[in-house]
């Protein structure tokens, strides 16, 4: 018997061979090198998009592994729930999007080597980037905003301040005028914030925000003479009272203007550059989600998922490096 007679240990061409059956899907680790080889081998993709794409597919199964959903279950009702997260978060539409063809690439890969039998993204729909949407402020714009604060302006400490933490923490303008002294732990890089609905959270800070803050309560804060009842707000204006929405207002346009910033902004396009630069660094999207106090939108046992630590491990690893 020659060794041609032989049945081999196992068959030659095995995708060729199981093309009819469906192939198992329990091995991530596996299907994602797979995956990878796909884009660079097959799409011809350059190394850099190829792991943008993997970027965003390891955004979904992330999500998937915190909502409990096995990849072999998803359907178009998941990844349309999961592009829902993405939008309430204020994530940049041309992000969004890139997102949304880094997924569909997923499933097409999928649906071809045989690992599922329908594709559920087909249906999910592209934002379109013309569209109002609220504006987006690159790192950049963050970063020209923050440098036209006048050193010599008698408030310049409050105002680098407000703009370090309302930025640096994703806070709504709301919740940065009602930040209490008491609720700030410096030592251990942590604010408590009372959202909507009176909900509090952990935010963590950036050792940046932290300075500021610092500087800001012993330089100009400490020369305002205190009104009576706003002992315990951060910031102040002038007159020893709270600061107004108003007042934030007015601060950050007025420092669009002398930076040349055309876009329409307000204090919420500060929240909304950061959720966008923190998933486009890369963040774990649902620390993004318990970072801006949107933990209600799927569950509240988020923080069985994320404790104090690892939130503020994996926000700060993910911020711009200059605001860490």
């Amino acid at each position: 018997m020659s060794i041609l007679d032989l049945p081999p240990p196992f068959p030659l061409y095995p995708a060729i061979e199981n093309m009819s059956e469906q192939r198992p899907i329990n091995d991530i680790s596996r299907i994602l090198r797979e995956f990878n080889g796909y884009l660079t081998l097959q799409r011809g993709l350059s190394a850099h998009t190829a792991q943008a794409y993997r970027d965003d597919v390891d955004k979904l199964i992330s999500y998937l592994l915190d909502e409990r959903v096995p990849l072999r279950d998803v359907g178009y009702e998941t990844l349309e729930n999961f592009v829902a997260v993405l939008f309430d978060l204020g994530i940049a539409p041309a992000s969004r999007k890139r997102v949304i063809c880094g997924i569909r690439s997923f499933f097409h890969f999928l649906k071809t080597e045989n690992y599922i039998e329908t594709d559920p993204s087909v249906l999910i729909e592209t934002p379109r980037l013309g569209q109002h949407l609220p504006s987006v402020l690159t790192v950049d714009e963050v970063d020209a905003l923050i440098n036209e604060i006048d050193p010599q302006f008698p408030m310049a400490d409050r105002n680098r301040a407000i703009m370090e933490t309302l930025y640096g923490c994703g806070l709504r303008v709301s919740e940065l005028i009602n930040l209490e002294i008491s609720n700030l732990s410096a030592d251990e890089g942590y604010i408590i914030v009372n959202g909507k609905g009176n909900r509090q959270r952990m935010v963590p800070v950036s050792p940046v925000a932290i300075a500021c803050i610092k500087a800001y309560m012993a330089g100009s804060r400490g020369n305002v003479p205190v009104a009576p009842g706003n002992e315990n707000y951060i910031f102040l204006n002038r007159r020893g009272k709270k600061m107004t929405r108003q007042m934030v207002f007015i601060i950050i346009r007025q420092l669009a203007e002398l930076a040349g910033i055309r876009k329409k902004i307000s204090p919420h396009t500060m929240r909304h550059s950061f959720a966008t630069h923190l998933l486009e660094g890369g963040a774990n999207l649902r620390a993004i989600q318990s970072m801006l106090g949107h933990e209600n939108i799927s569950t509240p046992e988020i923080y069985i998922h994320i404790d104090r630590s690892r939130l503020r491990s994996e926000i700060l690893a993910r911020r711009p490096r200059h605001i860490r």
